[in-house]
């Protein structure tokens, strides 16, 4: 029985396909950061609109957080399958912890360095320079860290799964 990735992969065009598996594991961790980036900006959105109005960056730090939890399930179950090794949750909450820094900062400069927050800009700017500042340019280069970050530390290739190569002597036999 075919994977859900065979599947998708048989509805891409031929010429595409070589492409596509020679770089699947990026392909995966965009796929994932692309459904999380969707739940986080509906959650900040909502957050910002109803209990967290006057509290920007802790809707995204909220948002950012679910998601996150989200990002590392769909990591671990498919994109880093076959990568890991113990101390992979603790690694994966530290780099996570990092990253809602990473991502927030561009708000928070937007809001409070740059002042593009009511009443010095009008609620539409506001509106713009956060989207722009915290969903747009904060994942950006939280996506960027994470995946540097997950390839580096987290779901690193276990030595224990790789197939011994035999020694000199070994492979004289």
């Amino acid at each position: 029985m075919p994977s859900p990735t065979q599947r998708v992969l048989s509805r891409v065009p031929l010429r595409l396909r070589p492409f596509l598996v020679r770089h699947r594991k990026p392909v995966k961790f965009l796929l994932v950061g692309g459904t999380c980036f969707l739940l986080t900006m509906v959650l900040n959105f909502g957050l910002r609109h109803t209990l967290l109005q006057e509290k920007p960056v802790v809707a995204l730090t909220v948002a950012t957080v679910v998601a996150t939890v989200v990002s590392y399930v769909l990591n671990r179950q498919w994109s880093f399958r076959a990568h890991g090794r113990q101390r992979e949750a603790v690694l994966y909450l530290v780099v996570s912890g990092l990253a809602v820094l990473v991502n927030d900062a561009p708000l928070v400069v937007s809001r409070y360095l740059l002042d593009l927050r009511e009443p010095y800009v009008t609620a539409l700017t506001e509106e713009v320079a956060d989207f722009a500042s915290g969903m747009i340019v904060g994942t950006f280069l939280a996506m960027l860290f994470r995946y540097w970050a997950m390839n580096r530390w987290v779901f690193t290739h276990r030595a224990d799964l790789r197939p011994a190569e035999p020694s000199p002597a070994e492979a004289g036999r």
